[in-house]
């Protein structure tokens, strides 16, 4: 498999604020990796470094290759970065169709094989993004990032506050899409067992540092290692 994405002593953060300090990791195509650590040390802010929405210091991102440092943000999705952001952000004026039609690049991903793997989405296709549960437009988000055939999937807290069966539909989406589609993913996820059983790799952050990196496999079975670096039962 060849190198899909791939850091070297990244330093970033918002204005003069550094967030985050000296992150390097790589990921090849089809990879899962899971993104985890305690609240505010930095997580969702790699994500949106990603995304070139924070301040770049030091260090170099590439995709596939290429430098991507100075690429904005849309030429970032259209290359192949799919970012499902924490706070979803429906459109109140816009159907469940027309928020993936709207964004649909003619690539891989079309509404028949969205509709395939979301099928409440297309129950409520005729529904605005305001009027669908929580678990739905959660749906929604990951549905409209597929629409731009991305080739790695940005999950930021994908099961915040969902009800156990959405979870669990979720799940068998995400795994899917690793396992089938051969799609890489980087999971932040709060629920650090969740994550690991969704992944192949894992990286700890604690204060903008990588302070761990291993198989998610022997992280999930060491758990005494699990509970001292994220703090979680």
């Amino acid at each position: 498999m060849s190198e899909l994405l791939a850091l070297d002593k990244v330093t970033a953060g918002y204005g003069e604020s550094i967030v985050l300090e000296d992150v390097s990791f790589a990921m090849r195509e089809g990879e899962s990796l899971a993104l985890l650590g305690r609240n505010g040390v930095g997580k969702t802010s790699l994500l949106v470094t990603l995304m070139g929405l924070t301040r770049l210091h030091r260090g170099s991102i590439r995709w596939r290759g290429a430098d991507i440092v100075r690429v904005p943000t849309h030429k970032r999705a259209h290359a192949g970065l799919g970012w499902v952001p924490q706070e979803r952000f429906m459109f109140p004026s816009l159907t469940v169709e027309e928020h993936l039609s709207v964004v649909e690049r003619g690539g891989e991903w079309n509404l028949k094989k969205i509709y395939d793997i979301f099928p409440r989405l297309q129950e409520r296709r005729g529904n605005m993004g305001n009027q669908l549960s929580g678990g739905e437009q959660q749906m929604l988000a990951i549905a409209r990032a597929l629409m731009v055939s991305p080739r790695i999937l940005l999950l930021d807290e994908p099961m915040e506050g969902l009800a156990p069966i959405i979870v669990q539909e979720l799940l068998k989406v995400i795994r899917c899409l690793v396992s089938e589609n051969g799609m890489s993913v980087i999971v932040v996820e709060q629920h650090a067992r969740m994550a690991l059983s969704l992944t192949q790799r894992a990286i700890v952050l604690d204060r903008g540092r990588i302070v761990h990196e291993s198989d998610s496999e022997s992280l999930m079975a060491d758990g005494d290692k699990l509970d001292r670096l994220v703090a979680v039962a």
